[in-house]
């Protein structure tokens, strides 16, 4: 069973009937950490597979840097937002230097880390605290890259910095 359908299950099978809420997923600080080792385990094997290529067609990546005083000063729907944003450039970019491996090797992890960003991007359009909907007309920041060890990188800082913050922010909320 692939991780991503874990990490969907395991959210579906925990959400709260009154309001859609991630409660055992956040509130169960093992699981972030897991999802954090395996970002660093695809970054390490991606670094291990023979030559990658030099993408003919850049990838875009967001930037997912971020001070802590910012991120504080955010509400946690707005968190989420950016978070979709960023995911959604990753999901994008996974997708499109998918197209340009021929390695078996980069191809599968590549194809892992689509999984890996595609579940938390589903996973974080199921809940919303203000009315509307996530609409794919954000404009992150963003940098082009054509090295494919670029995206598992921003994946990884994307799990450990934002998200883990943000899942420790509704854990606040929601495991009293």
């Amino acid at each position: 069973s692939p991780p991503g359908l874990l990490l969907l299950t395991s959210f579906f099978l925990h959400v709260k009937e009154d309001r859609a809420s991630p409660t055992r997923l956040v509130c169960d600080n093992r699981l972030i950490q897991k999802y954090i080792v395996e970002a660093k385990d695809m970054e390490k094997r991606v670094g291990q597979c023979q030559v990658l290529p030099v993408l003919s067609c850049p990838a875009v990546l967001p930037l997912v840097d971020f001070t802590f005083q910012q991120w504080k000063s955010k509400s946690n729907e707005t968190k989420r937002r950016e978070i979709l944003c960023d995911l959604a450039l990753l999901v994008g970019a996974a997708a499109g230097a998918r197209g340009q491996v021929s390695d078996e090797c980069g191809a599968r992890q590549l194809s892992q880390l689509y999984r890996h960003a595609n579940s938390f991007f589903l996973l974080l359009q199921t809940f919303s605290w203000e009315a509307g909907h996530w609409e794919p007309s954000c404009s992150p920041h963003s940098m082009e890259q054509t090295h494919i060890t670029s995206i598992f990188l921003t994946y990884r800082q994307l799990v450990q910095g934002k998200l883990r913050f943000f899942f420790y922010d509704l854990a606040k909320v929601l495991c009293k």
